[in-house]
């Protein structure tokens, strides 16, 4: 049974949400202001965090900003609906998705199973070594090094990585990059894709030789550099 930690100040959505997931097999758990739901994600070791933006004594941002300080434990964040910056920001911060409220609980639940299935489940082509370049990547302990560092990924980046690096040299398109890794179809406006990669980029860095690692093939996909030799 997964263990879901929601952190939200607006009471009578935590209980329907606490009702609807515990009657879809999850354990609830909840938090009512930023501060509270810090120390509730990092000791409380949940499976996975729902983290509204608007909170008490700490927003979400600076929570997530708190979380990603110590832990990989996946985040779903709640905004305000059409406001992308929120959502932008989010994801830069490390979280795995997000969720525009209003929403129904039945969504949450599938957003739910699709980032705890990217973050702990099967990936894309089965587990087992993955090495380009000086990537090495160790698909069933979850693990990425690059020259022989550890690089710490969330899941979804991890699980993004994971299949641009097996199909390096080719372009992996966006249509399958969502499907097998957001688990969703992907939505007008929606740079969910684009910022994932973007925070890959950032944590791994160029190639060796300086050349850029993931190559955009704007309206297309993306392609992960195979480093030939």
């Amino acid at each position: 049974m997964a263990r879901l930690l929601v952190v939200d100040d607006d009471v009578e959505l935590t209980a329907l949400l606490g009702e609807y997931l515990s009657g879809e097999g999850f354990a609830v758990t909840a938090a009512a202001d930023g501060e509270a739901g810090v120390r509730a994600a990092l000791e409380g070791s949940p499976d996975l965090v729902v983290l509204d933006v608007m909170l008490p004594r700490l927003n979400g941002f600076d929570a997530l900003r708190r979380i990603r300080e110590r832990s990989t434990v996946p985040v779903i964040m709640l905004t305000a609906r059409g406001d992308e910056v929120d959502r932008i920001v989010g994801l830069e911060l490390g979280a795995d998705d997000y969720l525009a409220k209003p929403f129904s609980p039945r969504e949450l639940a599938a957003r739910v199973r699709a980032v705890l299935r990217r973050s702990h489940g099967q990936l894309p082509g089965g587990a087992g070594r993955v090495v380009v370049g000086d990537l090495d990547l160790d698909t069933a302990a979850r693990q990425v090094r690059r020259g022989g560092e550890r690089v710490e990924l969330t899941g979804t980046e991890f699980s993004l990585l994971a299949l641009l690096a097996r199909e390096a040299g080719n372009v992996v398109t966006r249509q399958v990059l969502y499907r097998e890794v957001l688990g969703r179809r992907p939505l007008v406006y929606d740079r969910s894709l684009d910022v994932h990669v973007s925070n890959l980029r950032r944590k791994l860095g160029p190639l060796p030789d300086g050349e850029e690692r993931i190559k955009t093939l704007r309206g297309v996909g993306y392609q992960y550099v195979r480093v030939e030799g």
